[in-house]
Order: C-alpha cells, then sequence, then structure tokens
C-alpha cells in the first residue's frame, strides 16, 4: 500500500477509506494505517533496543561470543530498516535507542525523553541507520539458506538504499555498497517469471526475504489481500501502470506482474471494467494461510540502483550496461537512452517495470525528486490527469494519537 498504491502503480482499491486517503494524498492526522504503521515500526523498534543494549551481557555460557555478536548484527540490521521505512514515511522521527526498565519518581528527569521523545532531524537518524547497518556488516553471516536473516549482503544492500536516499546523496557509497553486492553470492534468476511462480523461493537472486510456511502459526495473510473474487481487492493495476508496460512492450514483465479476470456480478470499479478487470500477479498464492514468501530486496533492485549512481556520476555507457543487462532477461531490446538525463528517465522506467507491486515506486520518485511531476501526469482510464500531489503531502502527518499523549512531538506542515 504505501509503496504502490501511494504511487501512479496502483490504486487503493477494497472498500478502506484510510487506504483511498494514502492513494489521493488526502490523509489526515487520524488515517488508521497511519497510526498503525507508526506502531508496527515503533514496536520491532522497541524489541529490537533490549537485544541490543544487553546481548552481549548474557551470562548464559552455552551462548558463545561469536552467536552474541551475530544477533548484535541482526538486531542492529533490523533496527535500521525498521528507522528507514519510518524516516522516508515521517521525515524528522523521535530516535529511540534504549529501553525503558524501571519507573519511579527518582529516575523520571532521566527517563522522561525516554518515554515521550521529540523528533530528531532526519540526518541524525539516517547516522544512525548507517551506524546500526556498519554494526550489522561486522557481525552477520555472509550469506543464508533462509534469506530472512540479515546478511552481509542485506546489509550492504540497505547501505547502497540509505545512500541513495540521503541529502546530499553520495552516489560514490551507493556504488560502493552495490558493488559489495553484485560482487557476493548472488545472480539473476534466467527467467523473471521463476521470482513469482513459487519453485524458486530463497533464490539466488534473493537478497532478504520474509519466510513463511502455510501454517496457522507462520503464515502470509496479506497474499490474499491482492488477489482472488472473495472480496474486492487492494492495489489494484492502474491504467497507467498498465499502459507503461504496453508502451514498452514489455509483455513478460506484464504477465508475471498482473493478471486480468472477468468478475462480472462482483463488483463495480471506476476505473475497469467488470469484464477486463486487473489484479495484482506476483503474490499468487492466496491461500488462507499462505506459504508465499514476501522478497524485500532483491540483485536486479541493486544493479539498477548502482545504473542511477553511476549516471550521476557521468558513467551514462557504465548504466546503460547495467539497465541493458535487466532489459535482456524480459527479452526486450538495449536501452536508445545515450545522454544523462534521457539515462535518469530511462532507469526511473525500467525501475518501475522490474520492480512494480514491490513496494519501491513511491520511495524512488521521493528521493529522486520526481513525485509531484510524476505523479500529477499520471492518467486514468479516459486520459484524464488523477491527481493533485503537493510539497505537504511528501510526508505522512505525525499520527493524532501520538501527539495527544506526547507533548514533546511536532506536526509536519500541511496537517
Amino acid at each position: 500500500m504505501n509503496g504502490d498504491a501511494q504511487s501512479d502503480d496502483a490504486y487503493a482499491g477494497a472498500d478502506n477509506p484510510a487506504n483511498f486517503q494514502i492513494d489521493e494524498y488526502d490523509i489526515t492526522a487520524t488515517n488508521s494505517n497511519v497510526s498503525r504503521d507508526w506502531a508496527y515500526l515503533y514496536s520491532t523498534i522497541g524489541k529490537a533496543n533490549p537485544v541490543i543494549n544487553n546481548v552481549m551481557a548474557v551470562p548464559d555460557s552455552s551462548l558463545g561470543q561469536e552467536r552474541k555478536n551475530e544477533i548484535l548484527g541482526e538486531a542492529c540490521f533490523i533496527r535500521a530498516f525498521m528507522y528507514f521505512q519510518a524516516v522516508q514515511l515521517w521525515g524528522d522521527i523521535p530516535l529511540q535507542l534504549k529501553e525503558v526498565t524501571e519507573i519511579n519518581a527518582e529516575i523520571l528527569p532521566e527517563i522522561y525523553p525516554q518515554l515521550f521523545p521529540p523528533r530528531t532531524s532526519r540526518d541524525s537518524v539516517y547516522a544512525q541507520i548507517i551506524a546500526d547497518l556498519e554494526t550489522a556488516l561486522m557481525y552477520v553471516k555472509p550469506t543464508a539458506v533462509d534469506k530472512g536473516y540479515a546478511t552481509t549482503g542485506a546489509a550492504n544492500a540497505l547501505l547502497a538504499k540509505v545512500y541513495a536516499t540521503i541529502e546530499p546523496h553520495d552516489y560514490n557509497k551507493v556504488v560502493q555498497y552495490c558493488d559489495a553486492v553484485i560482487s557476493g553470492p548472488y545472480a539473476l534468476l534466467p527467467e523473471y517469471e521463476l521470482l513469482w511462480n513459487n519453485s524458486t523461493e530463497n533464490s539466488v537472486e534473493s537478497i532478504f526475504e520474509i519466510n513463511y510456511e502455510g501454517t496457522s502459526t507462520n503464515s502470509n495473510w496479506g497474499a490474499s489481500m491482492f488477489m482472488g473474487m472473495d472480496w474486492k481487492k487492494f492495489n489494484i493495476p492502474s491504467n497507467d501502470l498498465v499502459n507503461a508496460f504496453d508502451a514498452e512492450q514489455d509483455q513478460i514483465r506484464k504477465n508475471s506482474s498482473i493478471v486480468f479476470m472477468d468478475v462480472t456480478g462482483k463488483w463495480s470499479d471506476a476505473h475497469w471494467p467488470q469484464t477486463h478487470y486487473p489484479f495484482l500477479n506476483k503474490y499468487r498464492l492466496y491461500l488462507s494461510p499462505s506459504p508465499q514468501n514476501y522478497i524485500f530486496l532483491r540483485l536486479a533492485d541493486i544493479i539498477l540502483l548502482k545504473a542511477e549512481a553511476l549516471n550521476e556520476l557521468g558513467d551514462v555507457s557504465g548504466a546503460a550496461e547495467l539497465v541493458n543487462q535487466i532489459r535482456s532477461r524480459v527479452s526486450l531490446p538495449n536501452t536508445t537512452a545515450s545522454s544523462q538525463a534521457d539515462m535518469r528517465l530511462a532507469i526511473e522506467k525500467e525501475r518501475r517495470l522490474e520492480l512494480a507491486f514491490e513496494g519501491h515506486r513511491w520511495y524512488d520518485l521521493k528521493r529522486t525528486g520526481r513525485a509531484i511531476e510524476v505523479i500529477n501526469n499520471a492518467i486514468d482510464e479516459d486520459g484524464n490527469k488523477l491527481y493533485n500531489l503537493t510539497e505537504n503531502r511528501l510526508l505522512w502527518p505525525i499520527p493524532q494519537a501520538e501527539l495527544d499523549k506526547n507533548q514533546n512531538l511536532t506536526q509536519n506542515p500541511g496537517y
């Protein structure tokens, strides 16, 4: 929802007003998704903190130093992953690094900033994210069969994304960390469809992937949100995205990403006829419970990120080689972009088509400064422009419930 329905790739779908607000850039501070995601992220941060702060002091002699180091690195990666999501959504945010273990009158002045933290500048948040990921690099394993574990590949990939997002962007660092991933134990799968047909989970292309078993205690309930006719689904592919696939004659990735069905008699829709209705197709095991994994980081993303960095550093031909590597897998001709400006747009388009419905599009447009222009030129089924995105809607509002209980927080402009 946050990365795709908030972009030009998908409509909100279904019937949830909170999702409609996100889709239409009309979010309020009482939006239930906003407060939910704040709680999700800070809850996980709150679970990582005591691990980071206490694992080295665990007295159990069966827990060796090497494993303690790994646990520290893994927890630092998770905390960095959560803060990276949060800082992109809200900008300046509270930076909580310690857990509260005791509350009494004597120590209240000391713990008050932990209980009621103010917002920290995004620069300081990014500095902490980088520090956590550098700690992870020192201690986590190089790779893992189960890609749900933090590895050096995952830490390097996330560092590349962080350095591409911070202001000013550090493209030399982006290249450095992309190269560390690309030179590692990863390779593009020979066929794009193999990523989504559930035959190659935890594949050689995957860097960080959440694993599910399809049991009552470990299942991907979210897969059922995107496909099926039992109720109107979320993240309905947009006309703008379908047009982009068709204009590029990108049939392979279109077929893996979108499937059309006849839903006559099921529900109506403002954007699609019932006889030609699209569903998100990358998460297609919509069983309940579903065993389908979520891929958060994969090699193609990092290859295209390196292409972006090389282009910004003036190496247009080097960027073209990487873009063509991605295009050749899906039987598309080499890019015709030959100038830096044209290559920027070519990479933006390639990331859109390659990574559709993987949660990247909104964040890509924001970090490249293209969100307002691109979103405000997205068109509906009749060729009409859909949105009016403004600068104040590039960030979410701080949840009203958090403002009500913490007077040290301030609201983002425009809310």
